[in-house]
């Protein structure tokens, strides 16, 4: 009996004795491979940070251009602005009469309605072209980071408007 005591504490101290050297070379191991796998994922970033910057400057590139365009449509909005009133200005100084100063006075209104009209169009073509570049930007960045192909936003409902319905407002009672 104290031979088996004996020859299990031996067992026993051997077994501790092999996981205390498991205990100090396995924390190594974990380090090292912790260590590995950061280097792994910070390797992996690499790519998506390039395509954030790609994006970045393509964005700078939009605003650029869009604010260039808009400078020379202002250019052209002021340019036209003191034509119309030069013409304006002309124009009332020929006039023989008063009927034909209003007369020359309501086709210039006309005419500068239509190019306000114009130039408010072609001010909102330039920003939605913006738009649709800053979008296409922002979509392939989006997949090119994610590795997901963007997912299309459902359609906007438009409300419908209920027709208003007369109110008939009941006569007061007599008392």
């Amino acid at each position: 009996m104290a031979n088996k005591i004996k020859d299990f504490v031996i067992e026993q101290r051997e077994l501790l004795a092999e996981q205390a050297g498991r205990l100090r070379t396995e924390p190594v191991k974990a380090a090292r491979a912790a260590t590995a796998k950061s280097a792994e994922r910070i390797k992996a970033l690499n790519p998506r940070i390039r395509a954030v910057s790609r994006s970045g400057v393509k964005l700078t590139a939009i605003s650029q251009a869009t604010a260039e365009r808009l400078i020379q449509l202002q250019e052209q909005l002021v340019t036209s602005a003191l034509t119309d009133a030069a013409t304006q200005l002309e124009r009332a100084a020929r006039a023989d009469n008063v009927k034909d100063l209003v007369t020359d006075q309501a086709a210039v209104l006309r005419a500068t309605r239509e190019r306000i009209v114009s130039d408010i169009t072609e001010a909102v073509t330039i920003l939605k072209g913006a738009g649709d570049d800053v979008r296409k930007v922002a979509t392939h960045t989006y997949q090119s980071v994610t590795g997901k192909a963007a997912q299309s936003a459902p359609k906007a409902k438009t409300a419908r408007r209920k027709a208003k319905r007369a109110v008939r407002k009941t006569p007061a009672r007599k008392k």
